[in-house]
Protein backbone atom coordinates (compact mmCIF):
# COMPACT_ATOMS: atom_id res chain seq x y z
CA UNK A 1 0.00 0.00 0.00
CA UNK A 2 1.61 3.59 -1.21
CA UNK A 3 2.13 5.57 1.50
CA UNK A 4 2.55 9.50 1.66
CA UNK A 5 3.91 12.02 4.32
CA UNK A 6 0.43 13.86 3.71
CA UNK A 7 -2.62 13.72 2.15
CA UNK A 8 -5.29 16.86 1.12
CA UNK A 9 -8.24 16.36 0.88
CA UNK A 10 -10.00 19.24 -1.25
CA UNK A 11 -7.60 21.01 -4.14
CA UNK A 12 -9.44 24.23 -3.74
CA UNK A 13 -7.38 27.56 -2.63
CA UNK A 14 -6.62 25.99 0.47
CA UNK A 15 -5.67 22.82 -0.69
CA UNK A 16 -3.47 24.01 -3.53
CA UNK A 17 -1.59 26.57 -1.35
CA UNK A 18 -0.93 24.10 1.32
CA UNK A 19 0.13 20.86 -0.66
CA UNK A 20 2.15 22.95 -2.74
CA UNK A 21 3.66 24.44 0.76
CA UNK A 22 4.40 21.32 2.31
CA UNK A 23 5.69 19.47 -1.50
CA UNK A 24 8.24 22.73 -1.50
CA UNK A 25 9.41 21.28 1.87
CA UNK A 26 9.99 17.89 0.81
CA UNK A 27 6.98 16.17 1.72
CA UNK A 28 5.16 13.50 -0.01
CA UNK A 29 1.95 15.01 -0.83
CA UNK A 30 -1.16 13.45 -2.00
CA UNK A 31 -4.08 16.54 -3.23
CA UNK A 32 -7.43 14.70 -4.14
CA UNK A 33 -10.09 16.60 -5.44
CA UNK A 34 -13.54 14.52 -6.12
CA UNK A 35 -14.28 17.23 -9.24
CA UNK A 36 -12.94 16.81 -12.66
CA UNK A 37 -10.54 19.80 -12.21
CA UNK A 38 -8.89 21.41 -9.13
CA UNK A 39 -9.57 25.12 -7.92
CA UNK A 40 -13.42 25.18 -9.35
CA UNK A 41 -15.17 27.36 -7.37
CA UNK A 42 -11.58 29.94 -7.98
CA UNK A 43 -12.25 29.82 -11.79
CA UNK A 44 -15.95 30.94 -11.23
CA UNK A 45 -15.19 33.59 -7.92
CA UNK A 46 -15.71 37.24 -8.31
CA UNK A 47 -17.77 36.97 -11.13
CA UNK A 48 -15.02 35.21 -13.12
CA UNK A 49 -12.46 37.78 -11.74
CA UNK A 50 -11.13 36.49 -8.49
CA UNK A 51 -10.57 38.75 -6.09
CA UNK A 52 -7.43 37.15 -4.83
CA UNK A 53 -6.79 39.15 -1.57
CA UNK A 54 -7.39 42.77 0.34
CA UNK A 55 -4.39 45.54 0.55
CA UNK A 56 -5.99 46.06 3.66
CA UNK A 57 -3.58 46.47 7.02
CA UNK A 58 -3.50 43.69 9.49
CA UNK A 59 -6.22 45.08 11.69
CA UNK A 60 -8.22 46.60 9.59
CA UNK A 61 -7.93 43.26 7.67
CA UNK A 62 -9.37 41.31 10.58
CA UNK A 63 -12.20 43.64 11.82
CA UNK A 64 -13.70 42.14 8.20
CA UNK A 65 -13.43 38.46 9.96
CA UNK A 66 -15.97 36.30 11.66
CA UNK A 67 -16.72 35.11 14.59
CA UNK A 68 -13.38 35.26 16.11
CA UNK A 69 -10.81 37.25 14.17
CA UNK A 70 -8.40 36.78 16.93
CA UNK A 71 -8.57 32.99 15.89
CA UNK A 72 -7.09 34.55 12.56
CA UNK A 73 -4.38 36.36 13.74
CA UNK A 74 -1.32 33.68 14.04
CA UNK A 75 -2.26 32.62 10.17
CA UNK A 76 -2.02 35.74 9.09
CA UNK A 77 0.86 36.88 10.27
CA UNK A 78 2.22 33.97 9.36
CA UNK A 79 1.24 34.38 5.75
CA UNK A 80 -0.26 38.07 5.20
CA UNK A 81 -2.32 39.21 2.43
CA UNK A 82 1.11 41.37 1.03
CA UNK A 83 3.12 37.73 1.37
CA UNK A 84 0.09 36.62 -0.84
CA UNK A 85 0.28 39.34 -3.28
CA UNK A 86 4.37 38.75 -3.47
CA UNK A 87 3.92 35.40 -3.50
CA UNK A 88 1.57 34.91 -6.83
CA UNK A 89 3.89 37.73 -8.95
CA UNK A 90 6.93 35.29 -8.08
CA UNK A 91 5.46 33.10 -10.24
CA UNK A 92 4.04 35.65 -13.04
CA UNK A 93 0.46 36.28 -12.40
CA UNK A 94 0.53 40.15 -12.56
CA UNK A 95 -2.05 42.13 -10.13
CA UNK A 96 -3.42 44.99 -9.81
CA UNK A 97 -5.32 46.85 -6.68
CA UNK A 98 -8.89 48.10 -7.22
CA UNK A 99 -11.54 50.03 -5.42
CA UNK A 100 -12.25 49.08 -1.90
CA UNK A 101 -8.26 47.74 -2.00
CA UNK A 102 -9.17 44.73 -3.83
CA UNK A 103 -6.49 42.84 -5.14
CA UNK A 104 -6.92 40.92 -8.69
CA UNK A 105 -4.68 39.57 -11.24
CA UNK A 106 -3.70 41.90 -14.37
CA UNK A 107 -5.27 39.97 -16.79
CA UNK A 108 -8.43 40.13 -15.17
CA UNK A 109 -9.10 36.35 -15.75
CA UNK A 110 -9.84 34.21 -12.59
CA UNK A 111 -8.78 31.24 -14.72
CA UNK A 112 -5.40 32.95 -14.39
CA UNK A 113 -5.49 32.39 -10.91
CA UNK A 114 -6.40 28.91 -10.53
CA UNK A 115 -3.85 27.63 -13.14
CA UNK A 116 -1.17 29.66 -11.64
CA UNK A 117 -1.78 27.71 -8.42
CA UNK A 118 -2.41 24.43 -9.49
CA UNK A 119 1.01 24.64 -12.50
CA UNK A 120 3.00 25.87 -9.28
CA UNK A 121 1.53 22.77 -6.69
CA UNK A 122 2.56 20.20 -9.61
CA UNK A 123 5.95 21.92 -10.11
CA UNK A 124 6.73 21.45 -6.58
CA UNK A 125 6.13 17.70 -6.79
CA UNK A 126 2.34 17.28 -5.40
CA UNK A 127 0.53 14.38 -6.97
CA UNK A 128 -2.90 15.75 -7.93
CA UNK A 129 -5.56 13.40 -8.20
CA UNK A 130 -9.11 14.25 -9.73
CA UNK A 131 -12.28 12.62 -9.95
CA UNK A 132 -11.77 10.52 -6.82
CA UNK A 133 -14.57 10.77 -3.68
CA UNK A 134 -12.75 10.59 -0.83
CA UNK A 135 -15.71 8.10 1.56
CA UNK A 136 -13.87 7.95 4.95
CA UNK A 137 -10.84 8.03 7.11
CA UNK A 138 -10.03 5.27 8.80
CA UNK A 139 -8.48 5.72 12.17
CA UNK A 140 -6.72 3.43 14.39
CA UNK A 141 -5.25 3.85 17.84
CA UNK A 142 -6.21 8.14 17.96
CA UNK A 143 -5.18 8.42 15.11
CA UNK A 144 -5.92 8.34 11.44
CA UNK A 145 -3.97 6.25 9.00
CA UNK A 146 -5.48 6.20 5.87
CA UNK A 147 -8.88 7.07 3.69
CA UNK A 148 -10.81 4.99 1.47
CA UNK A 149 -11.26 6.52 -1.92
CA UNK A 150 -13.64 5.53 -4.38
CA UNK A 151 -12.45 5.97 -8.10
CA UNK A 152 -15.85 6.08 -10.02
CA UNK A 153 -14.56 2.23 -11.09
CA UNK A 154 -13.09 0.83 -8.19
CA UNK A 155 -12.21 1.88 -4.89
CA UNK A 156 -8.76 2.13 -2.71
CA UNK A 157 -6.90 2.92 0.68
CA UNK A 158 -4.44 5.38 0.94
CA UNK A 159 -2.01 5.75 4.10
CA UNK A 160 -0.08 8.90 5.23
CA UNK A 161 1.29 10.16 7.75
CA UNK A 162 -0.77 13.36 8.33
CA UNK A 163 -4.18 14.70 6.97
CA UNK A 164 -5.53 18.41 6.04
CA UNK A 165 -8.64 18.47 5.41
CA UNK A 166 -9.48 21.46 3.32
CA UNK A 167 -12.81 20.39 1.39
CA UNK A 168 -14.28 23.74 1.52
CA UNK A 169 -17.89 24.91 3.41
CA UNK A 170 -21.58 24.45 1.50
CA UNK A 171 -21.51 27.32 -0.39
CA UNK A 172 -21.71 26.58 -4.52
CA UNK A 173 -22.55 23.30 -4.32
CA UNK A 174 -21.79 22.94 -8.34
CA UNK A 175 -18.10 23.75 -7.46
CA UNK A 176 -17.92 20.36 -5.21
CA UNK A 177 -18.35 22.32 -1.91
CA UNK A 178 -21.15 19.54 -0.82
CA UNK A 179 -20.09 19.51 2.96
CA UNK A 180 -18.01 16.48 2.77
CA UNK A 181 -15.35 17.79 4.82
CA UNK A 182 -17.67 18.10 7.59
CA UNK A 183 -18.66 14.83 7.69
CA UNK A 184 -15.21 13.76 8.23
CA UNK A 185 -14.73 16.02 10.92
CA UNK A 186 -17.49 14.20 12.90
CA UNK A 187 -16.39 11.21 12.23
CA UNK A 188 -12.83 12.50 14.30
CA UNK A 189 -14.37 13.55 16.80
CA UNK A 190 -14.85 17.15 16.08
CA UNK A 191 -17.66 19.47 16.66
CA UNK A 192 -19.60 21.40 13.84
CA UNK A 193 -21.15 24.78 14.25
CA UNK A 194 -24.35 26.23 12.71
CA UNK A 195 -24.02 26.25 9.04
CA UNK A 196 -25.89 29.43 7.34
CA UNK A 197 -25.39 31.12 4.05
CA UNK A 198 -22.97 34.22 4.32
CA UNK A 199 -22.34 37.09 1.51
CA UNK A 200 -25.92 36.04 0.26
CA UNK A 201 -29.11 37.76 -1.49
CA UNK A 202 -31.82 38.50 0.62
CA UNK A 203 -35.53 38.30 0.25
CA UNK A 204 -37.84 41.43 0.36
CA UNK A 205 -41.61 41.01 1.38
CA UNK A 206 -44.06 41.62 -1.28
CA UNK A 207 -41.24 42.57 -3.20
CA UNK A 208 -41.95 44.62 -6.18
CA UNK A 209 -40.48 43.00 -9.57
CA UNK A 210 -40.55 46.48 -11.34
CA UNK A 211 -37.20 46.97 -9.32
CA UNK A 212 -35.49 43.65 -10.92
CA UNK A 213 -32.00 44.27 -12.45
CA UNK A 214 -32.50 47.85 -11.02
CA UNK A 215 -28.55 49.36 -9.67
CA UNK A 216 -28.00 51.82 -7.50
CA UNK A 217 -24.49 52.98 -6.82
CA UNK A 218 -23.65 55.38 -4.26
CA UNK A 219 -26.39 54.67 -1.87
CA UNK A 220 -26.77 53.40 1.74
CA UNK A 221 -27.92 50.87 3.38
CA UNK A 222 -28.39 49.86 6.95
CA UNK A 223 -29.40 47.08 8.71
CA UNK A 224 -32.29 47.27 11.05
CA UNK A 225 -32.93 44.60 14.11
CA UNK A 226 -36.14 44.13 16.17
CA UNK A 227 -36.05 48.44 15.00
CA UNK A 228 -32.46 48.74 16.30
CA UNK A 229 -29.91 49.65 13.67
CA UNK A 230 -26.85 47.33 14.07
CA UNK A 231 -24.71 47.85 10.75
CA UNK A 232 -24.44 50.02 7.81
CA UNK A 233 -22.45 49.97 4.42
CA UNK A 234 -22.38 52.71 1.37
CA UNK A 235 -21.36 51.96 -2.27
CA UNK A 236 -23.97 49.84 -4.76
CA UNK A 237 -26.61 47.36 -4.64
CA UNK A 238 -28.85 45.42 -6.85
CA UNK A 239 -32.12 44.07 -7.20
CA UNK A 240 -33.39 40.75 -8.04
CA UNK A 241 -36.31 38.86 -8.65
CA UNK A 242 -37.01 38.06 -5.40
CA UNK A 243 -35.30 41.02 -3.57
CA UNK A 244 -31.72 42.55 -2.96
CA UNK A 245 -28.10 41.42 -3.47
CA UNK A 246 -24.90 43.66 -4.65
CA UNK A 247 -21.97 44.51 -2.46
CA UNK A 248 -23.75 45.84 0.51
CA UNK A 249 -26.50 43.42 0.66
CA UNK A 250 -24.07 40.67 1.01
CA UNK A 251 -21.87 42.27 3.33
CA UNK A 252 -24.95 42.95 5.41
CA UNK A 253 -26.01 39.52 4.84
CA UNK A 254 -24.30 37.83 7.22
CA UNK A 255 -25.77 39.48 10.49
CA UNK A 256 -29.18 39.72 9.12
CA UNK A 257 -28.87 35.95 8.05
CA UNK A 258 -28.24 35.51 11.79
CA UNK A 259 -30.77 37.48 13.41
CA UNK A 260 -33.76 35.94 10.87
CA UNK A 261 -32.53 32.52 11.64
CA UNK A 262 -32.94 33.66 15.60
CA UNK A 263 -36.57 34.66 14.68
CA UNK A 264 -36.03 38.45 14.83
CA UNK A 265 -37.27 41.07 12.70
CA UNK A 266 -34.98 42.04 9.85
CA UNK A 267 -35.23 45.29 7.81
CA UNK A 268 -33.33 47.18 5.42
CA UNK A 269 -33.13 50.87 5.08
CA UNK A 270 -31.78 52.57 1.77
CA UNK A 271 -30.93 56.23 1.44
CA UNK A 272 -30.69 57.28 -1.71
CA UNK A 273 -28.85 60.72 -1.23
CA UNK A 274 -26.12 60.26 1.42
CA UNK A 275 -24.36 62.68 0.28
CA UNK A 276 -26.78 64.75 1.27
CA UNK A 277 -28.56 66.11 4.71
CA UNK A 278 -32.02 67.18 5.22
CA UNK A 279 -31.43 71.00 4.49
CA UNK A 280 -29.26 69.86 1.09
CA UNK A 281 -31.75 68.47 -0.40
CA UNK A 282 -34.74 70.74 0.03
CA UNK A 283 -32.68 73.24 -1.43
CA UNK A 284 -31.56 71.03 -4.35
CA UNK A 285 -35.80 70.12 -4.65
CA UNK A 286 -36.09 73.82 -4.23
CA UNK A 287 -34.05 74.58 -7.13
CA UNK A 288 -35.61 71.88 -9.50
CA UNK A 289 -39.31 73.30 -8.43
CA UNK A 290 -38.18 76.23 -10.53
CA UNK A 291 -38.64 74.44 -14.18
CA UNK A 292 -40.83 71.18 -12.89
CA UNK A 293 -44.42 71.20 -11.88
CA UNK A 294 -45.63 67.47 -11.07
CA UNK A 295 -44.12 65.39 -8.89
CA UNK A 296 -43.73 62.86 -11.64
CA UNK A 297 -41.32 65.61 -13.50
CA UNK A 298 -39.20 65.99 -10.25
CA UNK A 299 -38.22 62.74 -9.20
CA UNK A 300 -37.25 62.26 -12.70
CA UNK A 301 -34.57 65.07 -12.38
CA UNK A 302 -33.62 62.77 -8.51
CA UNK A 303 -33.72 59.16 -9.33
CA UNK A 304 -33.93 56.49 -12.11
CA UNK A 305 -36.90 55.94 -14.24
CA UNK A 306 -37.39 52.36 -13.06
CA UNK A 307 -37.64 53.24 -9.37
CA UNK A 308 -39.67 56.07 -9.25
CA UNK A 309 -43.43 54.06 -9.23
CA UNK A 310 -41.83 52.06 -6.47
CA UNK A 311 -40.76 55.45 -4.71
CA UNK A 312 -43.97 56.86 -5.37
CA UNK A 313 -45.93 54.10 -3.70
CA UNK A 314 -43.35 54.09 -0.49
CA UNK A 315 -43.75 58.03 -0.18
CA UNK A 316 -47.57 57.96 -0.23
CA UNK A 317 -47.57 60.62 -3.33
CA UNK A 318 -49.56 60.52 -6.69
CA UNK A 319 -47.08 60.96 -9.81
CA UNK A 320 -49.45 63.33 -11.42
CA UNK A 321 -50.33 65.74 -8.51
CA UNK A 322 -48.48 69.04 -8.59
CA UNK A 323 -45.48 69.33 -6.29
CA UNK A 324 -46.96 70.48 -2.85
CA UNK A 325 -44.98 71.36 0.50
CA UNK A 326 -46.48 68.21 2.19
CA UNK A 327 -45.02 65.90 -1.39
CA UNK A 328 -41.90 67.66 -0.70
CA UNK A 329 -41.50 66.62 2.63
CA UNK A 330 -42.31 63.23 2.31
CA UNK A 331 -39.96 62.98 -1.16
CA UNK A 332 -37.07 64.07 1.42
CA UNK A 333 -37.98 61.93 3.78
CA UNK A 334 -38.27 58.57 1.20
CA UNK A 335 -35.04 60.00 -0.32
CA UNK A 336 -33.18 59.34 3.17
CA UNK A 337 -34.94 56.49 3.97
CA UNK A 338 -37.07 53.82 1.89
CA UNK A 339 -37.56 50.86 4.23
CA UNK A 340 -37.94 46.90 2.82
CA UNK A 341 -38.65 43.93 5.28
CA UNK A 342 -36.46 41.26 4.50
CA UNK A 343 -38.26 38.38 4.78
CA UNK A 344 -35.62 35.64 4.05
CA UNK A 345 -32.46 34.93 2.24
CA UNK A 346 -31.68 32.76 -0.56
CA UNK A 347 -29.81 29.39 -0.46
CA UNK A 348 -26.22 27.81 -0.19
CA UNK A 349 -26.43 27.48 -4.01
CA UNK A 350 -26.21 31.24 -4.04
CA UNK A 351 -24.23 32.08 -1.23
CA UNK A 352 -20.51 32.84 -1.62
CA UNK A 353 -19.10 31.58 1.48
CA UNK A 354 -20.37 29.48 4.70
CA UNK A 355 -21.09 30.95 7.71
CA UNK A 356 -19.80 28.28 10.46
CA UNK A 357 -17.98 25.13 10.54
CA UNK A 358 -15.47 22.98 12.52
CA UNK A 359 -15.28 25.01 15.95
CA UNK A 360 -12.30 27.27 16.64
CA UNK A 361 -12.28 25.60 20.14
CA UNK A 362 -11.26 22.39 18.44
CA UNK A 363 -8.10 23.65 16.04
CA UNK A 364 -5.16 24.96 17.16
CA UNK A 365 -4.66 28.60 15.97
CA UNK A 366 -1.15 28.88 16.35
CA UNK A 367 -0.64 25.48 13.80
CA UNK A 368 -4.03 24.53 12.61
CA UNK A 369 -3.93 21.50 14.00
CA UNK A 370 -6.75 19.34 15.36
CA UNK A 371 -6.47 19.20 19.15
CA UNK A 372 -8.85 15.99 19.44
CA UNK A 373 -6.67 14.20 16.67
CA UNK A 374 -3.25 15.22 16.41
CA UNK A 375 -2.09 13.98 12.87
CA UNK A 376 -5.07 15.87 11.83
CA UNK A 377 -5.46 19.85 10.00
CA UNK A 378 -7.81 22.04 8.85
CA UNK A 379 -7.46 24.58 6.48
CA UNK A 380 -10.13 27.49 4.63
CA UNK A 381 -13.95 27.59 4.68
CA UNK A 382 -14.66 24.43 6.88
CA UNK A 383 -13.00 26.42 9.79
CA UNK A 384 -15.77 28.25 11.77
CA UNK A 385 -14.33 31.55 9.90
CA UNK A 386 -16.06 33.71 7.59
CA UNK A 387 -15.10 37.42 6.25
CA UNK A 388 -17.01 40.15 4.15
CA UNK A 389 -16.23 40.28 -0.17
CA UNK A 390 -13.42 41.65 -0.75
CA UNK A 391 -10.61 38.93 -0.54
CA UNK A 392 -10.82 38.29 2.65
CA UNK A 393 -12.21 34.54 2.40
CA UNK A 394 -9.49 33.31 -0.13
CA UNK A 395 -6.92 35.15 1.92
CA UNK A 396 -8.22 33.11 5.13
CA UNK A 397 -7.87 29.87 2.68
CA UNK A 398 -4.26 31.19 1.90
CA UNK A 399 -3.23 31.94 5.44
CA UNK A 400 -4.62 28.72 7.07
CA UNK A 401 -3.38 26.73 4.50
CA UNK A 402 -0.01 28.03 4.81
CA UNK A 403 0.22 27.61 8.63
CA UNK A 404 -1.06 23.68 8.46
CA UNK A 405 1.30 22.89 5.61
CA UNK A 406 4.48 24.41 7.59
CA UNK A 407 3.61 23.21 10.84
CA UNK A 408 2.95 19.66 9.56
CA UNK A 409 6.52 19.61 7.05
CA UNK A 410 7.72 20.50 11.34
CA UNK A 411 6.10 17.95 13.20
CA UNK A 412 7.38 15.10 10.46
CA UNK A 413 10.82 16.32 10.67
CA UNK A 414 10.34 15.99 14.17
CA UNK A 415 8.69 12.68 14.94
CA UNK A 416 10.24 10.87 12.07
Amino acid sequence: MQTYDLIIIGAGAAGLLGAGTAAEKGLKVLLIEKMEKPARKIRISGKGRCNITSTKQHDDFLSHVYPNSRFLNPALRNFSNFQTIDFFNSLGLQTIIERGERVFSKSGKAWDVAECLVKWAKKSGVEIICNAKVESLNIENGKICSVNVDFGNHEKTIEAKYFLIATGGISYPLTGSTGDGYNFAKQAGHTITDLHPSLVPLKIKNHNTQLNKLQLKNVSLSLYVDGNCIDDEFGEIKFNKTGITGALTLRLSRKAVGAMTAKRCVELQLDLKPALNYEQLKNRIAREMQTVKTNHTLLCKLLPQQIIAVFAEKANIKLQNRITDTDMEKIIKSLKNITFEISGFNGFDEAIVTAGGVSLHEIDSKTMQSKIMKNLYFAGEIINLDANTGGYNLQIAFSTARLAAQNIARQLKKNF
